[in-house]
């Protein structure tokens, strides 16, 4: 089946082309799009692509920063600002991959994939989309629920700067490293005020269709002390919420029983 390719200068005429053709997908790094080209994808009749350079732009100077979508995981690595996002795009496949994948492809990988998506979760991003009726911010986890669905561009991602390099801690369990697919992955944003957290957010990837958070983690974090009793109370409800599947990587029953393993070693500052 031919496919057509279209560029536009614009977002918003790539925007529109996409709401307008049920049958388009945005070619930004290619790293799920080609993929599925290739592995003969009937859905797919055409290709969207843009020049618009604001796709591509970092905004890291404020406390909030803003990522374009066909940013780079290699940029990110690359800019200094983005310190607390270097592991997670570190975690992204080999050099090749990060040269190519783009933040705004990775918030549409599934499972055992989307690793990035699992820090931007965690630190509770904000996703802008334009469409044919114009651009709105959606919050991430809106977003994850209907990703599937959504009709037009992504234009970008926004998140808070972790206060500390404490605050925000990222970890990618893999059987090749660091280019294999997720067995799990998590995240963790960890404001205090006086000594306790406040605000916690706990991220995971591959425990479920799409990234999720780990709400009952979260609720005994939240109000205490990261103490060796509060560490182990999370620990015990990582697995809440959850719906693991099977895959080559590992079983639905195995992602359970390391879950909490490693949220423990996360959260204690253990490597």
């Amino acid at each position: 089946m031919p496919v057509t390719v279209k560029t536009f200068a614009t977002s918003g005429e790539a925007a529109a082309a996409l709401s307008s053709d049920r049958a388009a997908r945005y070619l930004g790094g290619g790293t799920l799009v080609m993929r599925a080209l290739n592995e003969g994808d009937i859905a797919i009749s055409t290709i969207v692509r843009a020049s618009d350079h604001a796709l591509t732009r970092i905004d890291a100077a404020g406390a909030r920063v803003r990522i374009g979508a066909g940013v780079t995981f290699a940029k990110i690595i690359a800019e200094r600002e983005l310190a607390f996002l270097h592991a997670p795009a570190r975690s992204i496949g080999g050099p090749a991959v990060r040269n190519m994948g783009t933040v705004g492809g990775n918030l549409f990988a599934s499972s055992p994939y989307g690793d990035f998506t699992v820090a931007l979760l965690a630190l509770d991003a904000t996703v802008a989309v334009q469409s044919g009726l114009g651009a709105r911010e959606v919050g991430i986890e809106e977003f994850l629920q209907s990703r599937e669905r959504q009709a037009g561009l992504v234009l970008s991602v926004s998140c808070q700067k972790p206060a500390s390099a404490d605050a925000f801690r990222y970890r990618k369990i893999a059987r090749i490293k660091p280019k294999g697919g997720s067995v799990i992955t998590l995240a963790a944003y960890l404001p205090t005020s006086g000594g306790r957290i406040v605000g916690a957010r706990i991220a995971l990837g591959s425990m479920a269709p799409a990234q999720v958070r780990a709400k009952s983690a979260e609720r005994a974090l939240e109000g205490r002390p990261l103490d060796a009793a509060t560490i182990s109370a999370a620990a015990a409800a990582a697995t809440e919420g959850t719906s693991p599947t099977d895959n080559a990587l590992a079983s639905a029953w195995y992602r359970r029983e390391i879950v909490g393993v490693h949220l423990r070693r996360l959260l204690a500052g253990q490597e």
